[in-house]
């Protein structure tokens, strides 16, 4: 698991075909990867990867077919900039949202301008998505924890505060850019409870967990 607050940036610096998925190297001098052991979790512009092999100020990891599917990475090129995140620990502050780093689309920039101090990105994402994504809720744009502060149909709009724009890629965007979204859990989960035939939670209705923040309204 993890929390959409980036440690710092990391460079690719290799990609290569394996049996037909592929192998990512990726070097990093901000984030401290002496804890960081086989087998444990990086997520990497949101996605959530495992580690295979170790270097000095490097890792590397496998991508399935379906990861390269489903996400930007298939268009990352060697000395592209990731934001990177290490997993939580039982310890650690929930200082974003809960985030599993497993990619539900792409979305695209559309537009950003000045918005005082910081700056208003608007995204539009698939219609399967925006129907998650609320009013003053969470996204997870490419690992990045942000709160929405508007929503259209198939567009919302985020703010993105100075230090947000330092420490993370954020700051590179321009309209185009393929992004990786990933919805709140939580809203995942209770529209599953909601399609049952016998609804976990009885008197729970999309209506109220819009005016609640955790949906939007169709």
């Amino acid at each position: 698991m993890f929390t959409g607050i980036i440690a710092g940036h990391g460079t690719l610096v290799r990609s290569e075909p394996v049996g037909g998925d592929r192998r990512l190297t990726v070097r990093s001098q901000s984030v401290d990867l002496a804890g960081v052991h086989l087998g444990d979790s990086i997520a990497v512009n949101g996605v959530c990867l495992t580690v295979v092999q170790l270097g000095e100020a490097s890792f590397s990891a496998d991508v399935s077919r379906e990861t390269l599917a489903v996400t930007t990475l298939k268009d990352w090129r060697e000395g592209d900039e990731l934001n990177l995140e290490l997993a939580l620990q039982p310890q650690s502050r929930l200082g974003g949202h809960i985030v599993s780093g497993h990619v539900d689309g792409i979305g695209e920039l559309v537009s950003r301008r000045p918005d005082g101090r910081s700056e208003r990105l608007v995204f539009r994402v698939p219609q399967a998505l925006a129907r998650y994504i609320a009013h003053k809720g969470s996204v997870c744009i490419d690992g990045v924890s942000l709160t929405v502060n508007e929503v259209q149909a198939d567009t919302f709009g985020v703010n993105i505060i100075p230090h947000t724009a330092e420490r993370t890629t954020l700051h590179a965007f321009r309209p185009g850019r393929q992004v990786n979204i990933e919805v709140d859990v939580i809203a995942r989960y209770l529209e599953r409870l909601l399609l049952q035939d016998h609804p976990a939670a009885p008197g729970v209705t999309l209506d109220l967990l819009a005016k609640a923040g955790f949906a939007a309204r169709s």
